[in-house]
């Protein structure tokens, strides 16, 4: 599987999950404040895993035009 591949794949599962856990929220289903802010913290950390995923995929790209 190529570099381009495996990320698509991996950015699409992070979005996945992460519209999961929104949709979680919006649908005022966290029982309490803790559990709302724990499912915050897991969707800005599957949007920090998205990022890192992206700006690694740049670099490995960057780094094959050299």
């Amino acid at each position: 599987m190529d570099t381009r591949k495996l990320a698509d794949y991996l950015v699409n599962e992070i979005r996945e999950s992460m519209a999961s856990h929104q949709d979680f929220v919006l649908s005022g289903r966290p029982k309490d404040h803790a559990e709302y802010q724990h499912v915050c913290g897991v969707i800005r950390g599957l949007a920090t895993a998205e990022s890192i995923v992206k700006d690694l995929v740049q670099k490995l790209e960057q780094s094959n035009d050299d």
